[in-house]
Order: structure tokens, then C-alpha cells, then sequence
């Protein structure tokens, strides 16, 4: 009788300290787990103001932050995923056939919700490569505007009517940046065909160094205006094309601003710039003398 007590004692305490042994080995994991998610966090979060600190734009901040939320979120997402397996591990439960069903359950979640796992990748590289920043003039797709926020999810785009786009991040293929670095004012200057494309040059060229003066216009001028000659023979006139570099998203305003300034120099040079016309032609009679050419302008009357 003493023994059978005996024995279910120390039974009772092997199984006893077993459970002590096993809860102990899950404290320490859980523990361990923590400790090495605060240490990769810390580490994360050190390395993005390192980064910080050395950059001077606000936008590639934010982006460094968004990134530190993401690879922070990533680690959490991962140490837990390895202490819970060991834990359930201790506990005496197969962690195999979980893994099988969390397999074929991550499978079905991915075929239904490929797009915002694609979009979430795509805008991940976005940040990454630094490919859109906020502030940046964009087109992409059919969207064209101002971007106002560039997430993991979407980037969101203002147009010059005022519109919002929300463009998933998945959907994007090509992104056209028209502010990166600098900007081109690109312009396509139409003369009437008789007049002399020399002087015309001399004039635009003159017209550029008097915007290139003026002390609104000067810091936002990059280079002298290039001339790349003439362009095409429309059907009313000759195209000279030239270009501005500008400071970026000023594009616009140096081109309008010098357009403007052009058309005062060509009317004072007499210099005409054309419209659309129409010349007919009625054939000779029967001595062979043919009548003289009717010109008529477009939308005019009689």
C-alpha cells in the first residue's frame, strides 16, 4: 500500500515538474520573443533617423518613416509567427497540420485578395526606389495630377480641375514624373512663312535674356533657352521649337510668362504670326489666262 502511494507520488511529481519545466520553456520564448522584437525595433528605428538626419527634403522623411512602419510591422508579424509555433510545440500540439491548413488557407486568401497583396508590394517598391514623392506632377495611366500621398494602399492625385484620383498601386505599370530634378519648358513658336526664321531666333533669343533679368523670373530659369530650330512646316506656318530648364513645377509659368512677353516683341517687330487661311484656285478660261487668287480667312465673312 506504501508503495503504490509512493509510486503515484512520485509520479505525480515527475508529471508535476514536467508542467513546470514545459511552462518555464514557454515564459522564456514568450520572453524571448519580446525582448527581440523591442531590440529589431530599436534597431530599425535608430537606423531611420540615422537616415533622417542626413536628408534635408521632408517628403524622403516621410517616406523613410513609412518604411520604418512597414519593417517594423514585417518583424513583429514574423517573431510571433516563430514563438507561437513554439509554444504551441511545448504544449504538445502538432504543429504540422496547422502549417498544412494555414497553407491552403493562405492560398485561397491570396487567389481572393491578389490585387491588394500586389498593391501593397507594388507601393512598397514605390517608397523604396523613390519612384513618386508628394509634391511630384505624375501621369499615370490615364491620371495626371499633383500628388498629394503616396501610400502602400494608393497614390492619390490632384488635377488642375480640382478632381482627386486614387490610383491602387497595383494598377500601376508606368509612371510618367514631370518635376523630378528639373523641369522643361518646352514650346512650339508659329510664323508666318515669309518671314525670316534668323530673325525670328534673334527675337525669341532676346526675349529670353530679358526674362532670364528679371529678378521674379531669374531664380527660376536653370539655363539659357535652347533653340532646336525649326520643328515642321504646319500648314499655315514654320514651328521653331526651343525649350526652357526651369526649377521644377515652374515649368508652366515660365512658358506662359515668356509667351506672353514674345507676342508683345513680335507684334512691336511686325513679325506675324499666322492664321489659319485659304487659298482657291479657279483655273484659266479659255485663253488661258486664269483669274487672280482669292484669299479668305477662316470663320471670316463674305
Amino acid at each position: 500500500m506504501n508503495d503504490n502511494l509512493i509510486d503515484i507520488a512520485s509520479r505525480w511529481w515527475a508529471n508535476l515538474g514536467g508542467a513546470a519545466a514545459s511552462l518555464t520553456r514557454i515564459v522564456l520564448i514568450v520572453l524571448a520573443a519580446w525582448l527581440l522584437v523591442k531590440l529589431l525595433h530599436r534597431a530599425v528605428r535608430t537606423l531611420r533617423e540615422r537616415i533622417a538626419s542626413r536628408l534635408d527634403d521632408r517628403e524622403a522623411t516621410k517616406r523613410a518613416q513609412t518604411l520604418d512602419q512597414v519593417f517594423r510591422y514585417l518583424i513583429a508579424v514574423v517573431v510571433s509567427l516563430v514563438a507561437g509555433m513554439l509554444v504551441l510545440a511545448e504544449v504538445g500540439v502538432s504543429v504540422a497540420p496547422i502549417l498544412g491548413a494555414a497553407g491552403v488557407v493562405g492560398l485561397a486568401v491570396g487567389f481572393g485578395a491578389q490585387s491588394l497583396v500586389k498593391d501593397y508590394f507594388t507601393g512598397f517598391f514605390l517608397l523604396l526606389e523613390n519612384q513618386i514623392r508628394q509634391g511630384d506632377v505624375v501621369k499615370i495611366g490615364d491620371h495626371a495630377g499633383l500628388v498629394e500621398e503616396v501610400t502602400l494602399r494608393y497614390v492619390q492625385l490632384r488635377d488642375y480641375d480640382g478632381n482627386v484620383h486614387y490610383v491602387p498601386n497595383g494598377t500601376i505599370n508606368t509612371v510618367i514624373n514631370m518635376t523630378r530634378d528639373f523641369s522643361n519648358a518646352v514650346m512650339d513658336i508659329r510664323v508666318a512663312f515669309r518671314e525670316n526664321v534668323e530673325d525670328v531666333m534673334g527675337v525669341m533669343r532676346d526675349v529670353a535674356e530679358q526674362l532670364r533679368g528679371d529678378p521674379a523670373f531669374a531664380p527660376l530659369i536653370l539655363a539659357e533657352m535652347e533653340i532646336a530650330g525649326v520643328d515642321n512646316w504646319a500648314d499655315s506656318g514654320v514651328v521653331i521649337r526651343c525649350r526652357f530648364r526651369t526649377q521644377p513645377l515652374e515649368q508652366w509659368g515660365i512658358k506662359r510668362e515668356y509667351l506672353r512677353r514674345l507676342k508683345a516683341a513680335f507684334d512691336a517687330k511686325g513679325i506675324q504670326i499666322p492664321v489659319p487661311h485659304l487659298m482657291v484656285y479657279a483655273g484659266q478660261d479659255r485663253e488661258g489666262r486664269a483669274p487672280a487668287f482669292a484669299w479668305r480667312q477662316l470663320g471670316s465673312e463674305g
